[in-house]
């Protein structure tokens, strides 16, 4: 079989599971935000054994799917969120959704790893950039002898400047959100969620994000939550 007939079947190992019920909203990259998640193991893959050293690890890279993605016929260039979405660079130059093989692949910590009734040893991890449900293909771990690089470039993403948003929130919302959601979603919304292209101050965007809908504007660089609803149902 030649290498452009070539096929590799990838088996789901495990599904991450964390406060992003959709696209809208999730932190563009993994380690931008303190964001909570478990990853559960398919059952065939819950062998203790497999997991044997790994605590010893402050660290670890998935490789997972972009499961929502759109199939579709893929294309040569992107437009960057980084750039404002109006300037094409290489996709292979970025980390758009939109490539020839539907994979991401993001480094969080590993805080500790639970052996929990029913559905075996469960990871507990922080700075995941995933939605909730998506498929793990594999687990490896983050070494910094050789993963770290002092010296690396960073491309155009090094040489736009940071940007972030002043988040207001009133206090007849603030109080619906739960504490310990308050910090990680304030760093969320100051991150700016909405389309790198989308610039409209009468716009309101709505998200979800641990069980609660939220909804904002953006006018002058400042976030205003308008509202905050409690949704009906749990993960």
């Amino acid at each position: 079989m030649s290498a452009r007939t070539e096929r590799l079947t990838l088996e789901v190992i495990a599904y991450i599971h964390t406060d992003f019920p959709e696209k809208f909203g999730i932190p563009r990259q993994s380690g931008l935000v303190d964001t909570r998640a478990e990853i559960v193991f398919e059952p065939e893959y819950r062998n203790p054994e497999a997991l044997r050293g790994l605590e010893g690890y402050s660290h670890i890279w998935l490789l997972w799917g972009f499961s929502e993605t759109g199939k579709g016929k893929w294309s040569p260039t992107v437009r960057p969120p980084r750039l404002g979405g109006n300037q094409r660079m290489g996709v292979f130059a970025t980390r758009s959704p939109f490539r020839p093989n539907p994979l991401g692949l993001s480094c969080v910590e590993l805080e500790r790893i639970e052996e929990r009734k029913g559905t075996g040893c469960v990871l507990h991890v922080r700075g995941a950039d995933l939605m909730d449900k998506t498929p793990i293909y594999d687990i490896k771990p983050y070494l910094p002898y050789v993963d770290s690089h002092a010296d690396a470039k960073g491309g155009f993403a090094h040489q736009v400047k940071e940007y972030g948003l002043k988040v207001e929130i009133p206090d007849e919302w603030m109080e619906i959100i739960p504490k310990e959601q308050r910090e990680i979603l304030l760093r969320i919304l100051a991150q700016d969620p909405r389309p790198s292209y989308q610039e409209a101050p009468e716009r309101i965007y709505g998200m979800e994000y641990a069980g609660m809908n939220i909804r904002f504007r953006v006018k002058d660089n400042i976030l205003t939550i308008c509202e905050v609803e409690r949704l009906d149902f749990t993960r």
